[in-house]
């Protein structure tokens, strides 16, 4: 890569890690394209592609063509390798997904995980059957939400009666698409328990593959159970999710302070904690070999270390259930410790292009999660700082002032910089911003470093003489002050508010370059194309218009009626959907209970709702509407609407009429047939998106 640039120019780049870095983006590239695609591509065209560039990167390698040739012809074979990585992973998914809501049914199977949400627990059932369904019909995993309290524990076969229904598409359009990341973990149903699940006596399934899955199911919630028991009522859940990756112990309330305070980060399985486990096992084996004289004389016993580190990072791999956070962390440290048994310097760019490289061969549809994108936004950063810290640092011993010096150094720096580059995907996918989240981590990382690693480590050397105990107390204590740093921080930054507008992927692109210009370049060019990729996205993003309103599947509408508010929800009509996930923390709005209930928007325009069709009279172009959302309800009206008259007996407008002077009208079928909507008033000019509902990809199928 560094060829490309004239030699005065070739300090700006590092020449040996620009194309693997380089390389492993095409190849991310190549898996968000084939994603974003709206048809599903022949698998034939795609192997006959790959073979095609596969040989032209041997044709440009062995007959010496020029540098950008070569590169090109690179890059476009890993936009290939990413493509056939992604259909290769279609094609050998088993997921089948459910078609219509049924219920109430007896669901039996197996649990395999159980998870936090706000409703309850969610239980991710291995089905063995589902009632009413043939073989070829029952879904083969299914989660479900269970109100009640949970008596059965992961890797139990149990009985629950649940309604099913297909996992939903985004709920309006820039949503997290769940339906997606639900067919490529092969989730063909979701739903909720109908009172409580009960243990069976089945034994467990013939496969040997699913009988593992049950039994690392097993020991992980037995680790957390243990891990909260010990840690602590206070911070017994936080405990058990940074060890175990367990979250269902820790609370709503706890889980919201630290999103709102920007900590969420540690409650990822990542680098933090396979750091902790891979490098104490690693000092301890090292120390304990060390003192072997005989061994340590005629063997580098710093590989043996290496080797059991890399067995037990595997082991926690397994055992925190194997995350992209975590297959990241894990694959960056098994090259860390794999270059010591080599004798090469470990800790460099390669190392995280070769983790993202196998992270997105493995699991291709990856690529646009939130883990994926903010792990990798974050270390890569904290790499190329490193570096150039390295680069620039006066080598030498330091003193005790020194040392501490430069701690507080890397903790700030490291704070600021990890914030600043995960920032534009959290607000993408989340959209929501921590107001205090750098204070809070500047703050809380010294206590998770100085207090909580070290009491980690201690519960991990006490475990093997039955004192884990000891540790899980200090550790616990620990994380109950994190915990009141997270709820400050949450609570004295929940008064900002302010509408501000829904990044758009072109806006996410933009920021990305920045963070890349970053990585890949030095000196003044890392300066400068940063900055103008940054300064691009942003004058993108502000000059887009905000939408003035939503509409989700789940029959709630979300109004910009307050400048100092981003969006007030009102309740049109009933339905069995989630709402979106930018909106889980909104506080509702008084329910209209007229036919028709006026909004003035913050822009001056006004929003009409109105249970039934509009009459002639609903439309006089006087009456200062653009828009009209009509919530039209079913014949059979339920005891709150009984004052109101059904809509076959309203006198519907004759439309061909020339006075016919409606302004724009959304209806609640629409939603139902196209999916959630957004919309823009800008005067009498009306725009409407909707959200799709299908397409020609399996995971969106019409037929569902």
């Amino acid at each position: 890569m560094a060829a490309l640039f004239e030699p005065s120019f070739s300090a700006l780049v590092a020449p040996g890690e620009a194309v693997p870095f380089c390389f492993a983006l095409s190849v991310c590239g190549g898996a968000m394209l084939y994603l974003v695609l709206p048809f599903e591509p022949f698998g034939l065209i795609c192997l006959g592609a790959l073979i095609l560039l596969s040989a032209l990167v041997l044709v440009v390698g062995r007959y010496g063509a020029p540098a950008f040739a070569r590169v090109f012809v690179f890059l476009c074979f890993g936009l290939a390798l990413g493509f056939g990585a992604g259909k290769l992973r279609v094609e050998m998914n088993m997921s089948a997904p459910q078609k219509t809501a049924i219920g109430p049914v007896l669901v039996e199977g197996w649990i395999t995980a159980i998870e936090p949400g706000r409703k309850g627990v969610r239980v991710r059932i291995k089905t063995h059957a589902i009632g009413r369904l043939g073989p070829d019909e029952t879904a083969k995993t299914v989660r479900l939400t269970h109100r009640l309290d949970l008596r059965v524990s992961s890797g139990r076969f149990v009985r629950c009666w649940a309604v099913l229904r297909p996992p939903p598409g985004p709920a309006i359009p820039g949503d997290y698409d769940f339906q997606r990341q639900a067919w490529f973990e092969e989730l063909d149903a979701v739903g909720y328990v109908l009172g409580r699940c009960r243990g069976g006596v089945l034994g467990p399934p013939d496969s040997l593959a699913a009988q593992w899955q049950l039994a690392v199911a097993a020991k992980r919630r037995q680790l957390a159970r243990f891990v909260h028991q010990a840690s602590g009522a206070r911070a017994g859940g936080f405990a058990a999710a940074l060890i175990s990756g367990d979250r269902s112990y820790i609370s709503v309330e706890d889980q919201d302070a630290l999103r709102g305070a920007g900590l969420a980060h540690l409650l990822a399985i990542s680098g933090l904690h396979l750091g902790i486990v891979g490098g104490l096992i690693y000092v301890l084996f090292r120390r304990s070999l060390g003192l072997i004289a005989p061994l340590s004389r005629r063997f580098p016993v710093q590989k043996f270390a290496a080797i059991a580190a890399i067995l037990a990072i595997t082991a926690y791999l397994i055992l925190s259930g194997a995350s992209v956070s975590t297959q990241r962390a894990y694959i960056m440290s098994v090259v860390f410790f794999s270059a010591i048994l080599v004798d090469r310097p470990a800790l460099s760019l390669r190392s995280f292009s070769l983790a993202m490289l196998m992270v997105v061969l493995l699991r291709p549809e990856s690529v646009f999660s939130p883990g994926f994108q903010m792990s990798f936004a974050a270390t890569g950063i904290l790499i190329a700082i490193y570096e150039a810290w390295s680069r620039a640092r006066v080598r030498g011993q330091f003193s005790l002032r020194g040392r501490v010096w430069f701690w507080m150094q890397s903790l700030a720096v490291t704070s600021i910089a990890a914030s600043v580059a995960t920032a534009p995907f959290a607000f993408y996918h989340f959209e929501r911003l921590a107001p205090l989240g750098l204070f809070a981590n500047l703050v809380a990382m010294p206590v998770v470093s100085l207090l909580s690693v070290p009491a980690a480590g201690l519960a991990i050397v006490l475990a093997p003489f039955g004192l884990s105990e000891w540790g899980l107390r200090a550790f616990g204590g620990s994380l109950e002050l994190v915990l009141s740093i997270s709820h400050w921080a949450s609570d004295a930054g929940a008064g900002y508010a302010a509408p501000i507008n829904s990044m758009p992927p072109p806006v996410l692109l933009g920021f990305t370059a920045a963070l890349i210009g970053f990585v890949l370049f030095r000196r003044w060019l890392r300066v400068l194309i940063c900055l103008g990729a940054s300064l691009g996205a942003g004058a993108l993003w502000a000059a887009l218009p905000i939408a003035d309103g939503y509409w989700s599947p789940s029959g709630e509408a979300y109004l910009s009626l307050d400048a100092g508010v981003p969006y007030s929800i009102i309740e049109i009509a009933e339905a069995d959907a989630l709402g979106p996930l930018r909106f889980q923390s909104a506080i509702p709005t008084e329910r209209c209970t007229e036919r028709v209930c006026i909004y003035e928007m913050t822009g001056g325009e006004n929003i009409a709702l109105m249970r039934t069709p509009p009459l002639a009279s609903d439309c006089d172009r006087r009456s200062g509407i653009a828009l009209i959302l009509v919530a039209e309800p079913s014949l059979e009206q339920s005891a709150d609407q009984a004052d109101f008259p059904s809509r076959a007996a309203l006198p519907m407008p004759d439309l061909s009429e020339p006075d016919w002077a409606c302004p724009s009208v959304l209806s609640w079928r629409a939603i139902q047939r196209e999916g959630g909507a957004a919309f823009w008033l800008r005067g009498s000019q009306v725009h409407i998106r909707h959200a799709r509902k299908c397409s020609a990809r399996p995971w969106r199928n019409c037929e569902l």
